[in-house]
């Protein structure tokens, strides 16, 4: 294929996002080949080829206004701005009486006739029967076969071209480059669930793409043949579209509205918090420190561990800063344990210690037992002599198995959860350097250990050291869930964090380790201070401590701090679930319940990113709406830790949070809809019913409350950042991606400055700064307007 062609399908394929396969779903923004353009015309660009809405529909501002979530003052400002004169009830009216435009699909037939092909094809171990010639190449094994086809007519293999490239210039020798283009954008966004998986598999170069490559120009190559030998046009004719149309001006005056009045509040309830924080000694040493995930639902747990005793919290990205690779005993396979973003330079495997290799015999021979009884069911059961006979024979059985987890699933939970951590309990993690090419995995040196554990401790300015440093990953159970790892760890690529915490804990012990932190570094780690890698259960708030390493004397220092996290996890349910009952066993039966559509609710309602001091945000219920870093402006003093943490965990967040968006504005297009008619295929993906495209975002049960009422605010990520403005502006200048990512409006972003009182400005476009308190008309208290007099 010519280099004209290559490159006009790389521009086109930015009309789809990555697909992620369901065992590592990680979030990502669907629209991110159009991150270089405003919010507003990559919303346009998806509505004209993928038919998808960019923009909250007019319930969803119904509910808002009507919740008191839209400030009246701010909307009208925003309205009249643009030359809307009208009360906002007229104009919400209007939008509610709006009727949806349903565009007809030309491609129907043509789209269904590709799904048959890519599900055979990308087919990843589901299928009894293989796809022939798959290690051919999709285009080479569909030419072979698709002269059986009878659905797309008689063809004999000379007719059909040998190679992709020759396909589509004999097919588009007639088009001009512009339309070629314009041809690609439109196939490609016909199916873009499917489209996106290969486009995702491509680039990730898993074992599977390897062994059985795919890629978008032989996805193209047969489509556009099909589509030919089906008669169908190539170009359909393009619709006159205005450049926005009153709908869409009042539905995004609307939504930033909403956004401002969120941070009208975010702002006022921050400066009531800081204002009345009980600041700690400088040298006061709290009992022990917790480090959690960013995430969301870390929020809650933190406050109520705070309110057990003299506990520190602090908020990192759940990698921990290790970027890894981790090979897992359970099967052997390797899966990324970072940010997507992050190349992976480490591999981390598991090795026995010394003391506890019978122990680690036993988890060896159960651990094989229970993979050859999963092989050996799912021969019986696809195996045409044996189908029958194992699905009468067995039915009591499994019967009997279905109503114990239907009846008695928290029970059942208990158990499974007693031997949930056997792995952890006789071996720890050992780290290797990934290298490339021919040379041998390399045991990595005592630098980069050290260097790692520096950077972790930098980004979150730490002072003062605990005796007990608990560095906690996290993870969510539940059963019977397609979509289990979208409720992991996003920056660990939709692993659970467990793994990271573990190694860090591991290398931050090292005496080595200790001695070269305080020689070359200044940072002097008492004797006393133990780390401890342990894991947050999302779904039930349980912490598990990963102790049995640690000496006798050390558990046992360890017996008021467990005592505190299990009533924090009481706490943290009791909240969650709005009851003074058995919260515990509600939590429990959610996370082991085969029914359950939404064993929690993950990230939903997430909003915010809050980077600064835990101070800032202590005395504050956010109701699970903020990602917090923790961030000490004054310890950062060339400012490498903020700009870091702009570059990894802000842009991971805004990822985060644009998949939580579309899926909720555009649940049909954008995510996964209901779990209810869901069939998983190839292992890698859902369809809805028995074929279509693969979804591609959050089920609408992790969105909404009901059917349609929704639970997750459809709102763009607001961040807000303790530092000096000019340090931010200076971040921004070296960083002209990020600054992109603002100028688009794709994250919006406040700054309090300490060196100005603390005072917030927005940020506008083109690197200016306006003040968020006077702009968002944020009422002072007294106290603050006699600190600014």
């Amino acid at each position: 294929m010519n280099q004209q062609l290559a490159q006009q399908i790389t521009k086109a394929s930015h009309a789809v996002g990555n697909t992620w396969p369901l065992y590592t779903f990680v979030a990502s923004n669907p629209l991110t080949g159009y991150e270089d353009k405003s919010f507003k015309e990559a919303g346009r660009l998806a509505g004209e080829y993928r038919s998808a809405r960019a923009l909250p529909n007019a319930k969803a501002f119904r509910k808002a206004w009507e919740n008191g979530a839209i400030d009246a003052k701010l909307l009208k400002a925003a309205l009249k701005k643009e030359g809307f004169n009208q009360s906002p009830e007229d104009y919400l009216k209007l939008l509610e009486n709006q009727k949806p435009q349903l565009s007809e699909n030309t491609y129907q037939e043509l789209d269904r006739v590709m799904v048959k092909w890519l599900a055979a094809f990308l087919d990843e171990g589901l299928a009894e029967w293989t796809m022939p010639f798959k290690t051919e190449g999709f285009y080479t094994a569909w030419r072979y076969l698709a002269i059986y086809d009878t659905e797309i007519g008689r063809v004999s293999l000379k007719d059909i071209p040998k190679t992709p490239g020759e396909t589509l210039e004999n097919l588009l020798q007639e088009y001009s480059p512009a339309e070629q283009e314009e041809i690609f954008t439109r196939h490609l966004a016909a199916l873009p669930g499917w489209t996106g998986y290969i486009k995702q598999r491509a680039a990730a170069a898993t074992d599977w793409q390897q062994e059985f490559p795919i890629n978008l120009e032989e996805y193209l190559a047969v489509r556009l043949w099909t589509c030919d030998q089906l008669n169908l046009p190539f170009l359909l004719e393009k619709e006159e579209q205005a450049a926005e149309d009153t709908a869409q001006q009042l539905q995004y005056l609307w939504l930033k509205a909403w956004e401002q009045s969120w941070q009208k509040n975010l702002v006022s309830n921050l400066k009531q918090s800081g204002s009345s924080a009980k600041r700690k000694e400088a040298n006061a040493r709290p009992d022990a420190q917790l480090v959690f995930c960013i995430d969301t639902r870390s929020e809650a747990i933190r406050r109520n561990i705070e309110a057990q005793g003299n506990y520190e919290t602090f908020g990192y990205a759940g990698f921990f800063g290790i970027a890894m690779d981790y090979e897992s005993t359970r099967d052997g396979i390797t899966r990324k344990a970072c940010p997507p973003i992050v190349e992976s330079a480490y591999t981390v495997t598991e090795k026995p210690r010394e003391e506890q290799a019978s122990a680690y015999k036993k988890y060896e021979r159960k651990n094989r037992l229970k993979n050859f009884k999963e092989y050996a069911f799912k021969r019986m059961k696809n195996m045409l002599p044996s189908a029958f006979g194992f699905v009468e024979g067995s039915g009591v059985f499994y019967g009997i198995a279905l109503l114990g987890r239907t009846l008695f699933p928290a029970s059942l939970y208990k158990r499974k959860e007693r031997n949930a951590s056997e792995m952890e309990s006789c071996c720890e993690p050992h780290i290797h350097k990934n290298v490339h090419g021919d040379e041998a995995i390399l045991n990595i040196s005592l630098a980069e250990k050290t260097t790692i554990v520096k950077n972790a401790f930098d980004l979150m300015g730490w002072k003062t050291f605990a005796p007990v440093v608990v560095f906690a990953g996290h993870g969510s159970h539940s059963a019977n869930n397609p979509f289990s790892s979208s409720l992991d760890c996003g920056a660990c690529a939709a692993s659970p964090g467990r793994h990271n915490a573990r190694m860090l804990a591991l290398l931050a012990n090292l005496p080595e380790v200790k001695q070269q932190l305080k020689e070359q570094h200044g940072i002097a780690i008492p004797q006393d201070t133990v780390f401890i890698g342990a894991e947050h259960n999302t779904t039930t708030n349980a912490i598990e401590l990963f102790d049995s390493s640690l000496s006798t004397d050390v558990q046992a220092r360890l017996t008021p701090l467990k005592a505190s996290l299990k009533k924090a996890q009481q706490t943290a349910n009791a909240e969650s679930f709005q009851t003074t009952g058995n919260a515990q066993v509600k939590a429990l039966k959610k996370a082991h319940n085969w029914s359950e559509t939404r064993p929690e609710w993950g990230l939903s309602k997430n909003a915010g990113f809050v980077v600064g001091p835990r101070a800032l945000t202590q005395n504050m219920d956010l109701d699970g709406q903020c990602f917090l870093h923790s961030y000490d402006w004054q310890t950062d003093t060339e400012g490498k830790a903020l700009e870091a943490i702009m570059k990894g965990p802000m842009t991971v967040t805004q990822w985060i949070n644009n998949h939580y968006y579309f899926s909720a504005v555009d649940n049909e297009q954008y995510g996964g809809g209901s779990k209810i008619t869901h069939n998983i295929t190839g292992k890698f993906g859902v369809v809805q019913g028995n074929g279509g495209d693969l979804k591609v975002g959050l089920p609408l049960q992790s969105l909404f409350s009901s059917d349609d009422e929704l639970y997750h605010l459809p709102l763009r990520l607001s961040v807000m950042i303790q530092a000096p403005v000019a340090r931010v502006s200076q971040i921004l200048i070296d960083n002209p991606q990020l600054k992109s990512l603002l100028d688009n409006k794709w994250i919006h972003l406040l700054v309090m400055d300490p060196q100005q009182k603390d005072e917030v400005f927005r940020y506008a476009k083109g690197i200016n700064w306006k003040s968020a308190e006077t702009d968002l008309a944020v009422s002072k208290s007294k106290s603050e307007e006699a600190v600014m007099a």
